[in-house]
């Protein structure tokens, strides 16, 4: 097994190496930042020109988790692509490739500050409320931040589990990563522990702000 198992707020999940979260109860694989459409977005804006292949490489790992999981249902939790505009122009083998990620599950999308107008604000998850970003007093689970920890001199994208918050790393594959330690994050999980995304997820405590 290289995912790591927890329990919060009453749910038992487990945090995926890949960056996902898996609810076997019900099967849910929640992916928060997926930024499809990033490299088609930059250069519509006049931004850098990136090889055009990062919405492939982002739902091949999601499909591999598809695979190992069956999940029922799949949740994004916001910036799920790169703007709306990037949402209704998917290169057509992405849009063929999140068709099939689909067939036989539900994929559930939540609006993110990228993409407000692709989805839901909220779902509910048992006791937690899955939405972009943290919000009041929780328990809620969100992406936004693409929280990384350093780990023997390396930034890691890891999930980072706090009292009331929890906050996914970015799935996608062009996206940065902004330190667990930085006030913008404790804010929200001023302590608790990070999984780092390593061939197999690695629980580490996280020091008190």
């Amino acid at each position: 097994m290289t995912g790591f198992a927890f329990t919060w707020h009453g749910l038992q999940l487990e945090a995926r190496c890949s960056g996902a979260l898996w609810w076997p109860e019900e099967r849910w694989l929640v992916v928060a930042d997926l930024h499809l459409g990033k490299s088609e977005r930059m250069a519509r804006r006049g931004g850098a020109l990136l090889p055009p292949y990062e919405g492939i490489e982002t739902l091949r790992r999601l499909e591999a988790e598809a695979e190992a999981l069956d999940p029922a249902v799949i949740v994004s939790l916001g910036d799920g692509f790169d703007d709306d505009a990037a949402a209704e122009g998917l290169d057509p083998a992405v849009e063929k490739a999140v068709a099939a990620l689909g067939q036989g599950r539900r994929l559930l999308w939540i609006a993110g500050n990228h993409d407000p107008k692709t989805g839901a604000e909220t779902l509910k998850m048992g006791r937690a409320t899955l939405r972009h970003e943290p919000e009041g007093d929780g328990p809620d689970i969100s992406g936004h931040f693409h929280p990384v920890v350093r780990l023997a001199g390396a930034r890691r994208r890891a999930l980072l589990v706090g009292p009331s918050h929890m906050i996914l790393p970015a799935f996608g594959a062009y996206t940065g990563g902004l330190d667990a330690g930085s006030q913008a994050i404790t804010r929200w999980v001023p302590h608790g522990f990070a999984v780092a995304c390593l061939h197999k997820a690695l629980p580490v405590p996280l020091r008190a702000a």
